[in-house]
């Protein structure tokens, strides 16, 4: 789940790191009383969780509380790729003599956090590991010691911050590296992180990606997410207590277990097909879970056939395969369903979806063939 700047900057500021002055404004006249209020040349910036703002013409410098109206009113207006702008930050402008990147992020392959900077900042890090790799420092960061402060004195003086700031820059970090952990982040970064022409680092604008997984432990995170950056169907499968990712494939993919999910869309790749989704029913596969994961999958026109990868472990196979059943009723099922069942009582449970019109399987090889051939089937 992606917080909006405005969000990731005030939990930087509760960790020590210096952020601009500024408020929220769902409106004109509030973006022209915040501006009055402080006196200054202020920036409007939109808030949508999607780069290229400054280029789609969301953010905006305004000299005066009149202009800031102006401003704030046309931004509130647009879309920037398809998201409506609904609020926007209005922060006092800064005096901007260079700009660094900074930030924490998973690394898989390290198994471990890791800390990047760079002397490139106030452009997407992906283009400057695209076009100039070696301007991107990294630091491993070992989970039993954490961030150690002679790690960021290394990555300030690899990147070439002034000496005078290496202290500041320091707190700063570690202030990142406190947020990404206490948010159970999987991205905290400031981009950028702006060295004053008063020879100051302030963090002009800020984003932290949380983990979904962990949203449970962050009640209080969880009621920051935004509704608009959904689509229809990641909303219900979040009701749904289903975990959803839609893909560009034609056969829809129903799993209940994640390894398994990724498993069934690996075969359903080597015998040709492409998934259209990852979804995890979870454990079982009760007739309400069923129902809302087909509504979902048959949701997508590109799907052409539906594949059912069941393993009945704790759950009987047949409690499972009655519980498909039931789910079925009252779909549209306008594609061939493949269902493949295993585990205990798995014969009884393929006869009951056998007699639901269902195609069967017995292996994950001979189920995603079925529904692979069935897709290219329906595709003519």
């Amino acid at each position: 789940m992606k917080l909006h700047e405005y969000q990731s900057k005030e939990i930087f500021a509760r960790h020590g790191i210096p952020i601009p002055k500024g408020q929220i404004a769902e409106n004109a006249e509030h973006a022209r009383q915040i501006a009055a209020h402080t006196g200054k040349k202020v920036v409007i910036k939109s808030q949508v969780l999607v780069g290229g703002r400054g280029k789609a013409g969301g953010i905006k410098v305004a000299n005066t509380p009149d202009e800031a109206e102006k401003l704030a009113d046309q931004i509130l207006a647009i879309r920037i790729k398809g998201l409506p702008v609904r609020k926007v930050l209005v922060d006092e402008a800064i005096n901007i003599a260079k700009e660094i990147y900074l930030g924490v992020v998973v690394d898989r392959a390290a198994k471990c956090a890791t800390m990047m900077g760079s002397a490139a900042g106030g452009v997407e890090i992906e283009e400057v590991a695209r076009t100039t790799p070696e301007k991107i420092v990294r630091v491993q960061i070992d989970p039993a010691y954490g961030l150690q402060d002679y790690q960021v004195r290394e990555l300030a003086f690899a990147i070439g911050i002034d000496k005078a700031l290496v202290r500041d820059f320091v707190a700063i970090a570690q202030g990142l590296y406190r947020s990404f952990v206490e948010t159970d982040a999987s991205l905290a970064e400031i981009n950028p992180l702006v060295v004053t022409t008063e020879n100051r680092l302030i963090a002009a604008d800020g984003k932290i990606v949380v983990d979904d997984n962990a949203l449970y432990r962050h009640p209080h995170l969880e009621e920051l997410r935004d509704i608009d950056e959904e689509s229809l169907a990641e909303k219900e499968a979040r009701k749904a207590g289903l975990s959803y990712v839609k893909l560009d494939g034609s056969i829809g993919c129903m799993v209940n277990g994640a390894g398994l999910a990724m498993a069934t869309m690996d075969v359903i790749k080597f015998y040709g097909g492409e998934p259209a989704n990852f979804l995890d029913i979870g454990g079982g596969a009760k007739a309400d879970k069923v129902k809302a994961a087909l509504d979902i999958i048959l949701s997508d026109p590109n799907v052409k056939a539906v594949l059912f990868n069941i393993f009945g472990g704790i759950t009987r196979g047949d409690e499972v395969a009655r519980g498909i059943v039931e789910g079925l009723k009252g779909v549209n099922i306008r594609v061939p369903m493949v269902a493949r069942i295993v585990g205990t009582n798995a014969e009884e449970g393929r006869k009951i979806l056998a007699s639901a019109n269902m195609i069967t399987a017995e292996t994950l090889e001979e189920g995603a063939q079925k529904a692979v051939a069935a897709a290219k089937a329906g595709g003519r």
